[in-house]
């Protein structure tokens, strides 16, 4: 079941397990029962901590895992490889006593949540972002015995996925009742279950001392916007939704210099890694709202606090643009989705659309082409603009067809499903349309800029912050860098020396800037 070199790699983390253990295999005749039930009896033969009993769980086949003695709160209903392997991993050593590297605050703040909680999460094996969701959920459930969670592989349990109707992944039941779709963070998590901890967080963050330089953003360019101001030794802190930006979205990255390929998640971990080796007071679940002027930069966010700081650098990327048709906002996560890699598997067999001719959308072609019945590829314009050796590859598939000078104009469903799309064809004005079961919308990028509309600060036609050479913005003491930027090419490196541009200018401008007179 395991390779020599991954056997290896769980021998040495099976060392940290503190006290007993005990995985069950709920399972029937199928290969999958024995296959699981294999990688059982693998893990259990590897320490004397680990043992196999039997096990009675509903979904067949799934592992249980468990303090020895207790009543697993943590089930893989599948196998837990791929994507999924570091679940497992995570959830045997949590379960054996080792801890969390999580914050102690939120640790305690699980223990002492109320209620019964029993989660359930949809997830594709070959989803990049469905693993954080899970060893998310798992943690909680090890740590409070009134929650439970089950990882659920919707390609072996695909009845429960037609009733529930779900197309994307990672997608969380709680209570039986649809909890979240898509990324979401532990403290992100805790936040919706324990109430009153928005208010309490905003409050705490309000009580902040004013920062020399705040980095609004944990992508590739905040995160070097980071880096580069707590090296210069000043007081830096870092404010994200999530740290990694689009990055977390991304699967396979090949154009990191020095680095021939890596994936989204592990790059993002590693940014995260190297500022806090800085210091930097990283804020996370939290989206900024307001910015304004007055002795300091104020920065107000989504949930009330206030954050004041010498100098602010912009990094809040860009996200996936949407079609704006009508029946896309109906259907999303109903038939349309975002990205092949994760949810891709749920079209197994059936036919799609991929909207969008540059590398994104042709590579999802690609990558589909392998998986669905057939893709059509709909370009707005009258050519392809993804690399030739894309469009070669994609032209020699047999069951990818591509349409120019093409314009979305609907996505079609019947009430609970996409059933089609249709599409205008701008030589001849034409309407035309195709039946489908799914549409990956890969049109390029929409800089988070809405919530500068208001505020002094210069943006483009397109939504992009104006910046000079140094990353200057129009309201003095705030720079810019990364995607949310003028700068015209939108790329992982680019984006990190644009970060550190930012951060220099920042820094420049500080020492030449008498600090505000504290009251």
């Amino acid at each position: 079941m395991l390779d020599v070199q991954l056997k290896q790699q769980l021998d040495g983390y099976l060392q940290y397990i503190q006290q007993p253990i005990e995985i069950s295999v709920s399972g029937n005749d199928t290969p999958k029962s024995a296959e699981l039930l294999a990688l059982a009896e693998e893990i259990a033969g590897m320490s004397n901590k680990i043992a196999l009993v039997s096990g009675h769980a509903v979904r067949q086949p799934t592992l249980s895992i468990s303090p020895a003695g207790q009543a697993p709160r943590v089930h893989f209903a599948g196998i837990p490889m791929g994507h999924e392997f570091t679940s497992l991993v995570l959830a045997l050593l949590q379960s054996g006593g080792h801890p969390s590297k999580a914050d102690p605050a939120l640790l305690e703040q699980i223990r002492n949540l109320k209620g019964e909680f029993h989660f359930e999460t949809y997830i594709s094996l070959s989803c990049q972002n469905c693993p954080d969701v899970v060893q998310a959920l798992n943690l909680i459930a090890t740590l409070n015995p009134n929650i439970t969670h089950t990882m659920i592989d919707g390609a072996l349990f695909q009845d429960e996925v037609a009733a529930r109707q779900i197309m994307a992944v990672p997608n969380v039941y709680l209570n039986g009742e649809p909890f979240g779709q898509g990324r979401m963070t532990l403290p992100e998590i805790v936040g919706k279950l324990d109430t009153g901890a928005a208010e309490r967080k905003a409050a705490e963050l309000s009580q902040k001392a004013p920062y020399d330089m705040l980095i609004v953003g944990g992508g590739p360019a905040g995160a070097a916007a980071a880096i580069y101001a707590a090296r210069k030794g000043i007081r830096t802190g870092l404010v994200a939704e999530r740290f990694g930006g689009q990055v977390m979205d991304t699967v396979g990255i090949e154009n990191f210099i020095s680095v021939a390929y890596t994936e989204g998640p592990k790059l993002a971990a590693s940014l995260e890694q190297h500022v806090q080796q800085y210091g930097v007071d990283i804020i996370t679940e939290q989206r900024a709202a307001s910015i304004q002027r007055g002795d300091y930069v104020n920065l107000t966010l989504a949930s009330g606090a206030e954050l004041k700081s010498r100098a602010v650098v912009l990094a809040t990327g860009a996200r996936w643009r949407e079609l704006n048709v009508p029946g896309e906002a109906e259907y999303r996560t109903k038939g349309v989705a975002y990205c092949p890699h994760c949810d891709g598997p749920f079209f197994k067999g059936k036919k799609v659309a991929v909207i969008g001719g540059g590398n994104s959308g042709i590579e999802a072609a690609i990558d589909l082409a392998g998986i669905v019945e057939h893709v059509t590829v709909v370009e707005f314009a009258d050519t392809l603009r993804a690399d030739e050796v894309l469009q070669r590859k994609a032209r020699s598939l047999p069951n990818v067809e591509i349409i120019v000078n093409a314009q979305t104009t609907e996505v079609l469903g019947d009430g609970s499903k996409v059933i089609g799309m249709t599409y205008k064809d701008r030589a001849s004005g034409e309407i035309k349309r195709l039946d489908l079961a799914g549409i990956f919308v890969q049109i390029g990028l929409v800089p988070n800029t809405e919530w500068l509309k208001q505020s002094d600060i210069a943006l483009s036609r397109s939504g992009e912050i104006e910046i000079d050479a140094r990353g200057a913005t129009s309201m003095p003491g705030v720079f810019a860098a990364g995607d949310a930027t003028t700068i015209p090419f939108k790329q992982i490196i680019i984006s990190m020396g644009s970060g550190a541009t930012a951060a220099l200018g920042a820094f420049d401008y500080l020492i030449r800037t008498p600090e505000p007179q504290q009251a």
